[in-house]
C-alpha cells in the first residue's frame, strides 16, 4: 500500500493527479490507467474545489485482481453517492452544471463506498483488473 499526502490547494490539482497516476500501483494497471485517470481527476477536483480541507490523503492498494484508491479529507461532510444521477432526458444545454463526474466514477469503478468517520470523508473506489 502507498499513502500519498497532499495539501488540496487551487492550482496544485494537476500535480496531485499526476502523483497519484505515477504511483507504482497505478502506473502498472495497463489498459485500466485511463479509467483511473478520469476517476482520480474527478475526485481530486471535488476535494480541492469543495471540501475546504487542509489535507487530502490517498491510499493506493493493489493486488493481483484489483486496485483500490481511498481518498481521505477533513473537509465538510459530503456523501457524493447521495447525489441524484444526471437526467439524460433533458437536452444538454438545459442541464445543470455538475453531477456527471460522480456518475462516471460510479459507472467506471466496480465498487464506490463513502463513510464519514473520525472527522473525515472517506471515499473508496475499487476497480477489478485483469492480470496477464
Amino acid at each position: 500500500m502507498t499513502r500519498l499526502h497532499f495539501q488540496p490547494i487551487q492550482g496544485k490539482t494537476p500535480d496531485i493527479i499526476d502523483a497519484i497516476l505515477q504511483a507504482e500501483e497505478v502506473a502498472s494497471v495497463g489498459e485500466f490507467w485511463n479509467v483511473l485517470n478520469v476517476v482520480a481527476e474527478e475526485l481530486v477536483v471535488n476535494v480541492v474545489s469543495y471540501s475546504h480541507s487542509d489535507y487530502l490523503d490517498v491510499d493506493i492498494i493493489r493486488d493481483e485482481k484489483s486496485i483500490t484508491l481511498r481518498f481521505h479529507d477533513g473537509g465538510v461532510p459530503f456523501n457524493p453517492l447521495k447525489k441524484d444521477p444526471p437526467d439524460f432526458s433533458i437536452p444538454f444545454e438545459e442541464r445543470e452544471i455538475g453531477g456527471l463526474g460522480i456518475f462516471m466514477v460510479k459507472e467506471y469503478m466496480d465498487t464506490v463506498d463513502y463513510e464519514y468517520t473520525g472527522g473525515e470523508n472517506i471515499l473508496t473506489v475499487m476497480k477489478l483488473i485483469e492480470t496477464k
